[in-house]
């Protein structure tokens, strides 16, 4: 499972632009990541971008996914 969104969101948007996948997107009620996209910034960055500029962090972090999935998918979303 990929990075998720918590209850705590604010619906700043701040996430949404940072996104080098386009994972991110407003939904009914808070902003969600949609898990066939998120890589977590594997392949662009060295951090999940979206968790860095999160003014509440309602995007928790830890070992979501492993590299080789992450990489995959990035592999797949880039065709690189």
């Amino acid at each position: 499972m990929s990075l998720t969104i918590t209850e705590e969101c604010i619906n700043c948007g701040a996430c949404e632009p940072e996104c080098p996948n386009e994972a991110i997107y407003e939904g009914e009620e808070i902003y969600e990541i949609d898990p066939e996209k998120c890589t977590e910034c594997k392949g662009h960055f060295d951090e999940s971008q979206c968790v860095e500029v999160c003014p509440v962090d309602c995007i928790p972090v830890g070992k979501v996914e492993s590299e080789e999935v992450l990489m995959e998918r990035y592999h797949r979303l880039t065709g690189k």
